[in-house]
């Protein structure tokens, strides 16, 4: 005998009612998920975060082992005679950072640091001298330079220069500013730093250190091959000599 609750008919439940608390649950799972994935800037905790961000075992190895060969090869490099150096042709370098992250030796990055190559397709105009080539040659792999014609310069300076104000980044579109502090070097607008970079003239590290380095943009595919060999053998590293003009103008 069936009991009197048994015998009770279900409450009556309209259909529209129910697909409604189907998408209300449908949706409440899409966003408990996307919240978990970090979605529409929900951020991630920090313990996940840390989670993350922990390297396994074997990626500390092989970075440890990339540094120690980095710096084994740069060691090889500075000790190759002065006679393989190549013959400067030009007062003025234009140096372009392309590789170096993980697999570098606290070595190569500082001499990197020291040219004012701190990050990569940074680009900088140099002094052409013994001292910086030795130094080019040590961090050969990561580095590619060559000498830039005066368009070049011209239309790297109007494009990219800036002048580094109070640890900020200003763009040389005001004379203004380039008076104020290169003014006692009679050095008064963008033009007279054209001509005193092109000609390597007595006030070129006080220009520079002025304007900081060149951000240039990200080289289009196919354009970096990403070999660390030298450019002459078919790489992308090391003296281009004039080619590097060709490099400029696609990454201008």
């Amino acid at each position: 005998m069936m009991t009197e609750e048994e015998g009770q008919p279900l409450p009556y439940v309209s259909e529209i009612v129910l697909k409604k608390r189907k998408v209300r649950d449908e949706l409440a799972i899409t966003r408990r998920t996307q919240l978990e994935l970090g979605k529409y800037g929900a951020k991630k905790s920090k313990k996940q975060s840390d989670v993350s961000d922990i390297k396994r075992p074997e990626q500390f190895i092989k970075e440890f082992r990339d540094k120690e060969l980095d710096l084994i090869r740069m060691k090889q490099r500075a000790k190759r005679p002065k006679s393989m150096m190549p013959k400067l042709r030009s007062n003025l370098l234009f140096i372009i950072r392309l590789q170096g992250k993980n697999d570098m030796h606290p070595k190569t990055r500082k001499i990197l640091y020291n040219l004012g190559l701190r990050k990569l397709f940074s680009g900088v105009f140099v002094k052409a001298t013994e001292g910086v080539m030795e130094m080019l040659q040590k961090v050969e792999p990561y580095v590619t330079y060559g000498y830039p014609n005066l368009k070049n310069m011209k239309e790297l300076i109007y494009k990219k220069g800036y002048a580094r104000i109070d640890k900020k980044a200003v763009p040389l579109t005001d004379n203004n500013i380039i008076e104020q502090t290169l003014g006692n070097h009679g050095i008064i607008c963008i033009e007279d730093i054209v001509h005193e970079i092109a000609n390597v003239g007595p006030h070129f590290k006080e220009v520079i250190h002025f304007m900081g380095p060149l951000m240039l943009s990200k080289p289009e595919d196919g354009l970096i091959k990403g070999k660390k060999q030298p450019y002459k053998e078919g790489g992308d590293a090391g003296n281009r000599g004039d080619e590097i003009n060709d490099l400029i103008s696609k990454m201008n």
